[in-house]
């Protein structure tokens, strides 16, 4: 079955948002399934307009930041 994004239902979205782009913590469920965390990364461009990029490592004031948010989506998980 392919991804379909109709079925992806968004419980809890925050952002931290700092210079450059934000990190996003949500929590999701596909097709009403099981809810799952998620974290990504967005970056700014040049033109000001925001990308999607790979979390990959976090700054100590980016964890710092976002642990909060984390324990508010677990929360939002049940």
């Amino acid at each position: 079955m392919p991804y379909d994004a109709k079925l992806d239902e968004c419980l809890f979205s925050k952002p931290y948002e700092y210079e450059g782009g934000k990190i996003v913590v949500g929590v999701y469920a596909y097709n009403k399934g099981q809810k799952k965390l998620q974290i990504s990364r967005e970056n700014l461009s040049a033109e000001g307009e925001t990308r999607f990029a790979k979390l990959g490592r976090m700054t100590k004031d980016e964890a710092q930041a976002v642990l909060p948010l984390i324990q508010e989506a677990l929360g939002a998980m049940g």
